[in-house]
C-alpha cells in the first residue's frame, strides 16, 4: 500500500476532529486508511529541532506523499526533498513563504491550502471589540517558536487596533509554564481581554486556557472552535476540518497520478464564528443579539 507521511503541528487529541476530515477527503477518492493506503502520523508540539531527521527518514523510505500542517513542517519538507510530492496547509501566503512559485501554478513538488489564520485576525479583533465594547487594553499571546505566524498575527492585530482605538500588549509563550507566567502578567497589567494567536501548540493547551481565563476572569478570543468547545468564550477562524479534508483530497489525487505542479493552491472559503454563552454569563457579558445572529454556532 502507498504510504503517506503526515506531519501535524499539534497533538492527536486536539486534532482528532480534523483528522476525521482528512480521512473523509481520502475516502472521497476511494482511499481507506488501512485498506488501500497507510498513513503515518507524526505529532509535533515543538520545539521543531527534530524535523530535519524526521523528514530525512521519510525521504529515505520514499513515502508516496508528505502531508504537512503548519509552516515549520512544510519548510522542513521542502528543504528535505525536491521530488516527493508535498501537500500542505499553512496559515500564511505560500508564495511569500517560498513554498510555491505561484498559487495558480505551484511549480515544484508542493501544493496545498492557505487557510488564512493571520489574515482573519482583523475581523476576529473587531468581533472581540463588538462583544466587549468597553475593552481598551488587549493582550496578544504569541508563540515565538512559530515566528512566521506570530509576526504576521501581531502585524495584523496592531494595524486593526490602531483603527478601532485599542491598546495592544504582546507577550510570548512556547511552554506550559510560560502560558501560566503570561497570565500572571495579564492580571497584573490589568488587561481587559486576551487575543490568542493561532498556533498548534496553543490548541493542545485549550483546557489550560479555559481554566486560566475562568480563574482570572479574562474574556478571550481564539482562532479555532476547539478552545470554545472546552469552555473558551469565542472563536473566529478557518474551518480546519474542511481544510484537512482538502489536504486528503489533494493527497489522494496525487496517489492517483496527479502532479503537485498541476494542482493550484487552494484558499479557504469556510470560516466559523463560535460563541460559548456559559463563560459569557460567568464573566457578566451580555452577548449582543447582532453577534448571536451571525454566529455559526452558539454553545449554551
Amino acid at each position: 500500500m502507498p504510504l503517506i507521511g503526515f506531519l501535524i503541528n499539534g497533538s492527536a487529541d486536539s486534532f482528532a476532529r480534523e483528522v476525521i476530515g482528512f480521512r473523509k477527503g481520502l475516502n472521497e477518492s476511494g482511499y481507506v486508511e488501512g485498506q488501500n493506503v497507510t498513513v503515518e502520523y507524526h505529532w509535533l508540539e515543538g520545539p521543531f529541532d527534530g524535523l530535519p531527521a524526521l523528514l530525512a527518514d521519510l525521504v529515505h523510505r520514499q513515502v508516496a506523499v508528505i502531508a504537512t500542517i503548519g509552516i515549520p513542517a512544510v519548510r522542513a519538507a521542502k528543504a528535505a526533498t525536491a521530488t516527493i510530492p508535498i501537500v500542505f496547509a499553512v496559515p500564511g501566503d505560500p508564495v511569500q513563504l517560498g513554498v510555491v512559485a505561484s498559487l495558480a501554478r505551484p511549480s515544484g513538488n508542493a501544493t496545498g491550502i492557505n487557510f488564512f489564520s493571520a489574515e482573519v485576525s482583523t475581523k476576529r479583533l473587531r468581533l472581540l471589540h463588538d462583544l466587549i465594547p468597553k475593552a481598551v487594553r488587549v493582550a496578544v499571546l504569541l508563540n515565538p517558536s512559530n515566528p512566521s505566524t506570530a509576526e504576521s498575527t501581531l502585524r495584523e492585530v496592531q494595524a486593526a487596533a490602531s483603527v478601532i482605538g485599542l491598546q495592544i500588549q504582546s507577550l510570548n509563550a512556547s511552554t506550559i509554564g510560560e502560558i501560566d507566567a503570561a497570565f500572571a502578567v495579564f492580571k497584573s497589567n490589568g488587561a481587559d481581554a486576551l487575543f490568542v494567536a493561532p498556533d498548534g501548540f496553543f490548541i493542545t493547551r485549550a483546557v489550560q486556557f479555559a481554566t486560566l481565563t475562568a480563574r482570572d476572569r479574562i474574556p478571550a478570543s481564539y482562532a479555532q472552535r476547539d478552545f470554545v468547545s472546552v469552555g473558551g468564550l469565542m472563536s473566529y477562524g478557518t474551518d480546519l476540518t474542511e481544510t484537512f479534508r482538502q489536504v486528503g483530497v489533494y493527497a489522494s489525487s496525487i496517489l492517483k497520478g496527479a502532479k503537485p505542479a498541476d494542482l493550484p493552491v487552494l484558499q479557504s472559503t469556510r470560516f466559523e464564528f463560535v460563541i460559548n454563552l456559559q463563560p459569557a454569563r460567568t464573566l457578566g457579558i451580555e452577548v449582543p443579539s447582532g453577534l448571536l445572529a451571525i454566529a455559526d454556532e452558539v454553545i449554551e
